[in-house]
């Protein structure tokens, strides 16, 4: 039975790593995802039996447990908009790290609270990122959604406090781990510090900067399953720990790279910390209409699209689809430039465009997308507007000063879609908006450009 269960979470792991690496791109992405879900449901199977062959009345437990778990998957993925999906995925995320937090509970508890010194401190090592990752994740989860205010969670010298706390917990668990015992009061007292770090790490930490924030976070759950995999001996989530946990890491020093942020900072959560007074934004709007602007595309040669969360909120994807068909028949090139952080988390908005079926090789990144820009006739801003502040080149006391933007200012013509002139997620104001080659196209994104479309097949 025991080669049987090992010789099937071998095949899990290989078809893990086939659906992961068809994740990779858009057209191979919808049978990746059902190749990994397979690979996950054997492994799900295979934890079920490995208890049973000590211990026979675990039945029912199990069964409440995955049932549970079942009814709750199915109905949130039912219900869940793909405008919600970074919320959802710092859910997920959370609950993986708390699962694995769990886990080292379970093996400490059934250990009396005692180990040799290596194990005791891998154990306590995972029981503090655990924790960090479902509180973090939670927070992270109340700031998507708005449900949390930044002004709300403020923390003075947020940085010191998330040093000493962070030399807490380490000198605890090497302490711990010295010593080969801990009690059960200590241990309420280590998991409090874990859950503080946990706070103090995402709290300070501006909209503009969440989608490296999830990223670390992805990673710190990925390590966490990795550890829990070796604690119970389950090969399967050992490596697919690993592969979330490396692949985490790398994507967090690429969003890092993108958002010219030093990784320390992420890790102190020192983040959006502006250098003095932001300089006032003002001036004058100009405002375009939906017919105009028909007008202007259909005799421009380039077109460039920049989307936001704003495209997410509006679902307007598909139209775009249907206005770069349109387009393209009349020979306009119809590009689009992807912002690495764009939207809530990274590849939100390549996610929403490759549901609309717009072709992969029409994205283009954010250095291509900067030199393509600079000979576009027309780009749209369809709902981005951190992304495309020109504050981060050139007022140093903005929060986000020094991350590289979609360069707008040597486009021909700019017009932004956009419901009103508030700020972005970031909180700070935009002076793209009052620049001389921008105009503004105010209400709904969709609708907008639903009647854009139909000026186009009018013209």
């Amino acid at each position: 039975m025991e080669q049987f269960l090992d010789i099937t979470l071998f095949i899990a792991s290989i078809l893990l790593i086939i659906g992961l690496r068809k994740l990779s791109h858009p057209s191979t992405a919808s049978k990746g995802n059902s190749i990994a879900a397979l690979a996950l449901a054997i492994g799900v199977l295979v934890a079920v039996f490995y208890p049973l062959k000590t211990q026979n009345n675990n039945y029912l437990y199990i069964v409440i447990g995955i049932s549970i778990g079942v009814i709750i998957g199915v109905i949130t993925a039912k219900k869940v908009a793909m405008t919600k999906m970074p919320e959802m995925v710092s859910l997920l995320n959370g609950f993986g790290g708390l699962s694995a937090a769990l886990v080292s509970l379970v093996w400490i508890i059934n250990n009396h609270f005692t180990g040799n010194s290596g194990q005791l401190f891998i154990v306590l090592l995972n029981l503090f990122l655990g924790f960090v990752a479902f509180l973090g994740s939670m927070i992270a989860y109340g700031k998507l959604s708005g449900k949390l205010q930044d002004e709300h969670l403020k923390i003075p010298f947020s940085t010191i406090v998330n040093i000493i706390v962070l030399i807490i917990a380490i000198t605890a668990m090497v302490f711990f781990a010295y010593n080969g015992n801990m009690s059960i009061n200590l241990l309420y007292v280590f998991i409090a510090v874990s859950l503080v770090y946990g706070f103090t790490l995402v709290a300070p930490i501006g909209g503009a900067d969440m989608p490296v924030v999830i990223s670390l976070l992805n990673s710190l759950t990925g390590i966490t399953a990795a550890i829990s995999g070796i604690m119970t001996d389950n090969k399967l989530m050992l490596l697919g720990g690993v592969l979330v946990g490396s692949s985490g890491i790398i994507l967090t020093l690429l969003m890092c790279k993108a958002m010219n942020r030093p990784l320390l900072s992420v890790i102190f959560g020192n983040f959006s910390s502006a250098k003095g007074n932001e300089a006032s934004v003002g001036g004058n709007v100009k405002q375009i209409n939906s017919s105009d602007l028909a007008i202007q595309l259909a005799y421009s040669n380039r077109v460039c699209i920049i989307p936001g969360y704003g495209m997410a909120v509006a679902q307007a994807q598909k139209v775009i689809k249907d206005v770069e068909t349109v387009l393209e028949s009349n020979n306009v090139e119809f590009k689009y430039a992807i912002h690495p952080v764009a939207g809530r988390m990274p590849g939100h908005m390549n996610v929403l465009l490759a549901e609309a079926d717009i072709s992969y090789d029409k994205l283009l990144d954010l250095e291509e997308a900067n030199d393509y820009l600079e000979s576009t006739d027309v780009a749209i801003v369809v709902g981005a507007n951190d992304v495309v502040n020109p504050s981060a080149k050139e007022d140093p006391a903005s929060k986000i000063y020094g991350m590289p933007i979609l360069d707008l200012s040597k486009t021909k013509s700019v017009v932004v879609l956009k419901r009103s002139m508030n700020p972005g997620y970031a909180g700070i104001q935009n002076p793209l908006f009052f620049k001389e080659n921008t105009k503004m196209l105010f209400g709904d994104a969709k609708k907008s450009l639903e009647i854009i479309l139909k000026e186009l097949k009018e013209l």
